[in-house]
Parts: C-alpha cells; sequence; structure tokens
C-alpha cells in the first residue's frame, strides 16, 4: 500500500475510483479505514483519497507533539504528491479541524469542503472529554477503553441494533494496526489546541457543515457556529446517527455528501 515521506513522518495513502478528486480526513483514533461503509457510494462518482493522520494506522506516530496545522500540511504535501492540484475535501471530527487548516492555508487546492461533525474551536466541556480520551489509553487496555469511547460516539439505535457492538468491538481488537497510545495522546492536544472561529470567514469555498441531531459529543451548537461564521455555508443536520454517523448511519452521511457535491459541479 502507497506511504509517502511529509514533514518527517512516513505517511499512508490510498486512492480508490476515478472522476474529481475527493480527499477523506478521519477524525481522532481512527484511521482511513474508518471511512469504508461509505465508499461504495462515493467511488461509483469520485476518485476518493484516503489519508492516515499522523499518529494512527498505518502512518507514523512519533511520540512528540503534533498540532492540526501540522496535520493538514501532511494532507498538503500528499496533494502535491499524487499531482492533485484540486480537490474536494471532507474531514469527520478532528478531520474537520484538519480540512478547516488545509483550505485556511490553501485555498487554491480546495473545489468544495465538507465538515462532519466538527467545530472550530472547543468549549471547556468538550476540551475536558477529549483530554481524558487523550490520557486513558495508557492506563485503560482497548476492550476498556472502547467500551468508554462507544457512548459518546454512537446513537441509541446503535446500541439496540442486536449484535452492532459485539461486531464494533471485535473489529477493533483484531484490527491490523491499532492505534498506540502516545498516538492518541498527541493528537487529543492537538484537538484542544486547534481554534479557527475568527479566521471563519476567509473560507470562500462552498460549504456543507453536517451533523447528526443524536451528537452529544459535538451538539448541534458546534455546526451552527461554523454554519454562522463561513460565508454562504449549508447546515445540514441529519435525524439518525450519532457523533460517528460515519458507522452509526453511513447511507444517510453518504447521501447527503454526494447531494452537495453535485451542486458544486
Amino acid at each position: 500500500m502507497p506511504k509517502l515521506q511529509a514533514n518527517g513522518i512516513e505517511l499512508f495513502y490510498d486512492i480508490q475510483g476515478t472522476g474529481e478528486p475527493l480527499l477523506l480526513i478521519p477524525g481522532f483514533a481512527c484511521d482511513s479505514a474508518h471511512w469504508d461503509l461509505l465508499i461504495p457510494s462515493l467511488v461509483a462518482q469520485y476518485q476518493v483519497i484516503r489519508i492516515d493522520n499522523r499518529g494512527i494506522g498505518q502512518s507514523s506516530a512519533p511520540d512528540s507533539p503534533y498540532s492540526i496545522k501540522q496535520m493538514a500540511e501532511d494532507a498538503a504535501v500528499l496533494l502535491e504528491h499524487i499531482g492533485v492540484s484540486k480537490v474536494h475535501v471532507a474531514g469527520h471530527s478532528m478531520g474537520g479541524q484538519i480540512a478547516q487548516e488545509l483550505v485556511l492555508a490553501h485555498p487554491e487546492k480546495v473545489n468544495s469542503l465538507m465538515l462532519l461533525a466538527t467545530f472550530a474551536s472547543c468549549d471547556r466541556r468538550l476540551c475536558s472529554i477529549i483530554e481524558t480520551l487523550g490520557d486513558l489509553p495508557r492506563i485503560l487496555d482497548p476492550e476498556a477503553y472502547f467500551y468508554v469511547v462507544l457512548p459518546w460516539a454512537v446513537s441509541e439505535d446503535f446500541y439496540s441494533t442486536p449484535g452492532a457492538i459485539e461486531e464494533a468491538l471485535k473489529f477493533q481488537l483484531e484490527y491490523p494496526f491499532p492505534p498506540t497510545p502516545q498516538g492518541l495522546y498527541y493528537q487529543s492536544r492537538a484537538i484542544i489546541n486547534s481554534d479557527t472561529l475568527d479566521r471563519l470567514p476567509r473560507i470562500s469555498c462552498p460549504t456543507l457543515v453536517l451533523v447528526s441531531q443524536q451528537d452529544i459529543l459535538t451538539p448541534i451548537k458546534f455546526s451552527e457556529q461554523l454554519a454562522q461564521g463561513i460565508p454562504n455555508a449549508e447546515l445540514v443536520i441529519l435525524e439518525r446517527g450519532g457523533h460517528d454517523f460515519l458507522i452509526d448511519a453511513p447511507d444517510a452521511v453518504a447521501s447527503a455528501m454526494l447531494k452537495f457535491l453535485a451542486k458544486t459541479r
């Protein structure tokens, strides 16, 4: 699988499909595989580029601080490496923070922006949650950590689906590229230290802000703040799914993304 040297680390990426390029940036504690359930819908119309952020998956996880701006530059180097001059960008949660910094630093590279279950700046409550989620992998085993994170990530519908939790746990424990405690720690601190709120008016490309009304980790107020700050941004609120609606409601998310992308053509 393809990797490149970028900004002092080894960066993993994957490309599938043909058409206009679409970059997918995953969130905290998640790598490129987190988009798997959306891929069949997206690759039917787009060249889908996925990346493992630094600190996760098959990319390097250096034992030193990361920043959201740094991860955005990793993505910019990837685009240059594969010869993509302009791309649609979708980021989920922390990936949405990275997507904001990417378009702010390189507006000429971004055709459109999709910000999924994300925010410009975390408030005191969210910072406290993220800080804790970054600390716990150093003291909990992977199964215990899974059960701590899951209620923040998925909806009540997911909990009531027979076998869903057991299947998700099995996937997590058997995954060949598990996150490292230091990778999760430094990603969590990057999230807390990022703030684009005052710079949102500089984002000029077509923008979709997508959130679920059942998201208890990054509730609707954060998406409303993004939509109000970014000129002409479109806010869409899904009825289904929790914060991790890439797993919880993938068909609804893919449908909203494709509907938005169709408008940008």
